[in-house]
């Protein structure tokens, strides 16, 4: 029986290997590190996230964030799992809105079945010998059991690795080009496209399910377990989230759970909540999912307040600065890292959140993306064109940040994964019309505000006179220098003819 729950983990795997992967999306990543008290991190456990990122049938893709915890498995087994019951035929661009919805629930819980059948066996036999062991030799320490205790105490310890652990998900899933997103948990979905006046718009799709979401805390009370006990604690069983995939403890053990048990029935589910349709016509930008622990460490390092303003922008500073589309995702996750360190080892304010962080990934998948020749891989003739672009700004009363999203037109744009051809006539720029903009707007439940600027940079060169000293947090006054980008664009576009009165501020 054990092998054949060990067959379908693996079928899974198997049934997916043939799917194309999504070439509009790419992934970066970082181990977990705690810091010690001369600033070197040691990394404390094997990576547990988990993600994925498909193309099917019928216009329709699949991408998906799973932040594992106490092991890899779960996060594993959903990523595949997953798949196989979304992209195998499951949809197709006859369903509505209702039919997607009613799919991606079915499919969160057939993982969550499927899962625990995986480990039913496991789970049946530590049960087992925990009643064999456990009214023999209460209270008696390792050492003074019998050596067939021992070795049944040593197999109940494999047998927790076995079974122990979890994971939260956030899916993106694409099809009739409606974007809809199903959330278990504590990861975050960020849609970032631009509004019809030109204005790029930065939208969280959704709200954690965790220990001080409102909404989760009054369906844990109408179990009738004590919100206000939970909301204190800040974690059931180790863990922030409300909403998980695996975790036998609070699936079956829940009574045994101090905080959980007065509940009437599961407490901890594994619903995703589902958002959307959202229309991505005439969309351009980019969605992120990012897993807990990226979040969690910008938060630790800046603050909450302005966590997507600052991801946001940081992707759009590695989008003008990188020579390939590999390595923007990467270089985000690293600046995250970065940071978070820094702030540990400058003994500043915030450096005692930051003595540890946990595994960080974050998927970019590009929205109807005209990609310039900057960001570009090597094998597409990528040409970057360099600027220095600021990530925050801690001069800033609101709750957003200027920041820059920087696009120049190439003469072949990639779209949605497909090659379409320029309006523009070969080595033709149109200056007035091409001059590069920098504009952010941020929206949720409670802030909107918007900022705008030319492609003269003049709304980031006001600060320039001032020596760009750090504050408490670290953080520099934003300051962009687009000179070197007008020289370099101009040389490769004025086929020798002067640029003045073409590119560049006038």
């Amino acid at each position: 029986m054990a092998a054949q729950r060990r067959n379908l983990m693996q079928s899974h795997q198997s049934w997916t290997d043939d799917l194309p992967l999504c070439q509009m999306c790419w992934v970066g990543t970082a181990t977990n590190c705690v810091y010690g008290p001369d600033g070197k991190g040691t990394q404390s456990h094997p990576n547990e996230d988990g993600h994925l990122g498909f193309r099917g049938e019928d216009g329709c893709f699949l991408y998906g964030v799973f932040n594992g915890y106490d092991g890899s498995r779960v996060a594993s087994f959903a990523s595949q799992c997953l798949t196989a019951e979304l992209l195998l035929g499951q949809l197709n661009s006859s369903h509505t809105d209702s039919d997607i919805r009613r799919i991606l629930t079915q499919a969160f819980d057939v993982v969550e079945k499927s899962y625990f059948e995986t480990i039913d066996d496991a789970l049946a036999e530590k049960a087992h010998l925990s009643n064999y062991l456990l009214p023999h030799n209460e209270n008696v320490s390792f050492h003074q059991l019998s050596p067939q205790s021992q070795k049944v105490q040593e197999r109940l310890k494999e047998l927790e690795q076995e079974v122990s652990g979890g994971a939260t998900a956030v899916v993106a899933l694409i099809l009739n080009n409606k974007l809809y997103i199903a959330s278990v948990g504590t990861n975050r979905a960020l849609l970032c496209k631009s509004s019809s006046d030109g204005q790029n718009q930065v939208l969280q799709i959704g709200r954690p399910h965790s220990t001080d979401n409102e909404d989760e805390l009054q369906r844990l009370a109408a179990l009738g377990v004590d919100s206000a006990r939970v909301r204190q604690a800040g974690q059931i069983a180790g863990q922030s989230s409300t909403r998980r995939l695996g975790d036998y403890r609070v699936k079956f053990n829940y009574n045994e759970i101090d905080l959980l048990s007065a509940a009437k029935t599961r407490p901890i589910i594994a619903e995703p909540e589902i958002h959307g349709s959202h229309s991505l016509d005439n969309v351009t930008g980019s969605l992120l999912l990012m897993s807990e622990g990226l979040i969690n460490a910008l938060e630790s390092a800046h603050g909450p307040e302005q966590a997507n303003q600052e991801i946001v922008a940081m992707v759009a500073a590695e989008l003008a600065l990188q020579t390939s589309l590999e390595a923007v995702a990467q270089s985000v996750v690293e600046r995250v890292k970065r940071l978070h360190h820094d702030v540990y080892v400058s003994g500043r304010q915030r450096a005692t959140y930051c003595s540890r962080h946990e595994d960080m990934t974050l998927l970019i998948r590009t929205l109807n993306y005209p990609l310039a020749d900057g960001v570009l891989t090597p094998t597409q003739g990528g040409r970057i064109y360099p600027v220095s672009v600021p990530y925050s700004n801690s001069q800033s009363t609101s709750k957003t940040s200027v920041t820059l999203s920087l696009v120049m037109p190439s003469q072949s744009t990639l779209t949605n994964g497909t090659n379409t051809a320029s309006t523009l006539e070969e080595g033709t720029p149109t200056p007035g019309s091409q001059s590069p903009t920098a504009t952010l707007q941020s929206t949720n439940t409670q802030t909107q505000s918007s900022s705008s600027s030319s492609g003269d940079g003049s709304l980031f060169r006001q600060r320039g006179s001032q020596a760009a000293q750090p504050d408490e947090t670290g953080r520099v006054p934003p300051y962009v220098d687009f000179s070197q980008f007008y020289r370099l664009w101009g040389s490769d576009h004025s086929d020798g003819q002067s640029t003045q009165g073409g590119l560049g501020p006038q």
